[in-house]
């Protein structure tokens, strides 16, 4: 913890100094003072130096958000900001409830050898492959929005082809709790809990247990109603430009 506040303070420190000084001139050490900045986001002097110098200052989140805004922060220098601070930003922009797939997550599906399939936060498809369509009966050939909690819990076929339905079951919504710890404000992934816990008896009950997994590979069996019994080996990716977009690619096993 003490390592977190020391990275604060140097962050904080190198981001006053970047800033251009005021009222021009020459100055034996460069940016804006200390008081300078401190006035720009008003705050006290002191407690801007207790920040710098890593001591204890818990910092509020609207000022860490007027210090960001008083440096002249890009939108990647304030979220490492709000990250070594331990804040949410309270100023951060909401998602979308719908949007497309970014291009590196339709790149990755369309180039992949077997079934695969993009993510977005609430895991729902929002891209596929013609192996993947095939491969999910019942889900991504079908209409609506093919939210992968939803068919794993809700529709029969899933049950009918999955044949330890209950572990994978379980295993999903373990990796659902661990994929969105950080992200318990947002309304489409609290929505989309919520209609399950009335919609399913089953999906209620496991959410209860309050297991947390991260996703992992591994052998994913079906039996499949068309191409009989099929194992593939699952693997997941996250795209550094959208990491809350996931890209799931299945290879024959």
């Amino acid at each position: 913890m003490n390592d977190t506040r020391q990275d604060l303070g140097r962050f904080l420190r190198a981001m006053r100094e970047r800033c251009p000084a005021e009222g021009g001139g020459r100055r034996r050490t460069p940016g804006l003072r200390r008081e300078e900045l401190a006035i720009r986001a008003g705050i006290s002097t002191t407690w801007l130096s207790w920040l710098e110098q890593g001591r204890e200052a818990n910092p509020s989140p609207h000022a860490l958000a007027r210090l960001a805004r008083a440096l002249g922060l890009s939108l990647a220098e304030r979220a490492y900001l709000f990250e070594l601070a331990g804040r949410t930003d309270p100023e951060a922009p909401g998602l979308p409830d719908h949007e497309g797939p970014p291009e590196s997550v339709k790149i990755m599906v369309e180039m992949a050898p077997g079934p695969a399939y993009g993510l977005d936060r609430a895991w729902r498809a929002t891209c596929w492959n013609a192996a993947a369509e095939r491969l999910f009966p019942g889900w991504l050939d079908a209409g609506g929005e093919r939210n992968l909690l939803r068919y794993m819990f809700l529709r029969h076929e899933a049950r009918a082809m999955l044949p330890d339905w209950f572990d994978r079951a379980r295993r999903l919504i373990a990796e659902f709790r661990a994929d969105h710890a950080g992200r318990h404000a947002d309304p489409l992934s609290a929505r989309v809990v919520a209609d399950l816990r009335n919609a399913s008896v089953d999906f209620a009950a496991m959410w209860d247990e309050q297991v947390v997994q991260g996703r992992e590979g591994g052998v994913r069996r079906f039996d499949h109603p068309w191409d009989g019994h099929l194992a593939f080996r699952q693997f997941t990716w996250l795209p550094a430009d959208r990491p809350d977009c996931k890209v799931v690619m299945l290879h024959p096993a």
